[in-house]
């Protein structure tokens, strides 16, 4: 884990509430696909912790949802301004499991951390296909990213408007896979977890005090004792979870 401020590179909207900011400083600290950062926002006492969309040398990229005070005044943040961020945390994902088809799953604002995943897998060689899942089109972001980097992608909206009609799991049962990787809410997982083939790795979405393993404010049972999402997570396999 580092402290450090990065300077705000750009702050836009690609859709009506999600935002895609570029932050530039020190990046040594990320050692995985599925890390976090966790944001100070001035007036706020706790942190907003954001997962890492993609990152190189010099700049992280983040996405994130206007939800609350918090967000909102984060959107409103432009190339003056510089935030106080914790950077390199959670254990991320462990691209060494999958041996060849991956499939992502993403829904919602659980898409992004699947970005920087899906250029590892390519960069290794492996396969792979992605499935975003929103609510409706007017809430889709980065298909067209995911493509060019190479991937398969499907996309599934629950009123119908666009790609799939449905949930991902109604992508995921058409699909070959020998290893799965996912992040979204909790009713997604539930429903992936009645499905899934494989073996694979959730990443999950919690409420955090701290971000780094102090305050146990995250702490959840696995079959192999309490674990909390922001140090030992936020990326469990599948088999060690209790449902």
């Amino acid at each position: 884990m580092n402290r450090a401020y990065y300077d705000i590179v750009y702050n836009k909207p690609l859709t009506e509430n999600i935002y895609e900011m570029k932050l530039e400083g020190d990046t040594s600290h990320i050692t995985a696909p599925g890390q976090f950062i966790n944001i100070k926002l001035d007036g706020f006492y706790l942190r907003r912790p954001i997962s890492i969309c993609d990152y190189d040398d010099e700049t992280i990229t983040i996405i994130y949802k206007v939800v609350g005070q918090g967000t909102a005044d984060m959107s409103m943040l432009d190339e003056s301004n510089y935030l106080d961020v914790l950077c390199g945390l959670g254990n991320g994902f462990d691209t060494s499991k999958c041996n060849g088809k991956a499939v992502l799953i993403g829904g919602g604002v659980g898409v992004p951390p699947m970005y920087n995943l899906c250029k590892k897998l390519l960069a290794e060689g492996k396969e792979v296909t992605v499935i975003l899942g929103f609510n409706t089109k007017d809430e889709i972001f980065y298909e067209n990213e995911f493509k060019a980097l190479g991937a398969k992608v499907f996309v599934s909206t629950v009123d119908g408007s666009y790609g799939t009609k449905g949930f991902v799991t109604d992508v995921l049962k058409d699909v070959e896979y020998d290893y799965f990787f996912t992040c979204g809410p909790m009713p997604m997982f539930k429903a992936i977890e009645k499905i899934a083939k494989t073996s694979g790795q959730y990443s999950f979405e919690e409420r955090m005090g701290c971000g780094f393993g102090a305050c146990m404010g995250c702490s959840c049972k696995t079959k192999y004792g309490n674990k909390r999402i922001c140090r030992d997570g936020p990326v469990l396999e599948r088999e060690e979870i209790i449902w």
